[in-house]
């Protein structure tokens, strides 16, 4: 499913216009992406959680030539689904 196809199915569920579900669920997205990008965690209860991770610094290899290569620490965004919708997988 895209995001086209989410807006449909959001707006049959939820009785709205397609522009102002279109609407709502872009700012729920930048909502997340703000707040994570803060360094702070997003907890939607029976989903999941959005939250920044750190990755320590690692040595890697290159394909190519072998080499080792040093892979910087950064902070990754991440995602950790919720009890119910583990549930809901299976």
């Amino acid at each position: 499913m895209n995001k086209e196809e989410l807006v449909k199915a959001v707006a049959t569920s939820a009785k709205l216009s397609q522009k102002d579900t279109a609407e709502i669920i872009g700012a729920v997205i930048e909502t997340i992406q703000k707040t994570v990008a803060k360094g702070k965690k997003v907890t939607l209860v029976g989903f999941g959680t959005f939250e920044p991770r750190k990755r320590a610094a690692r040595t890697g290899r290159n394909p190519q030539t072998g080499k080792d290569i040093k892979i910087p620490a950064k902070t990754v965004p991440a995602f950790s689904a919720g009890k119910k919708f583990k549930e809901l997988v299976k």
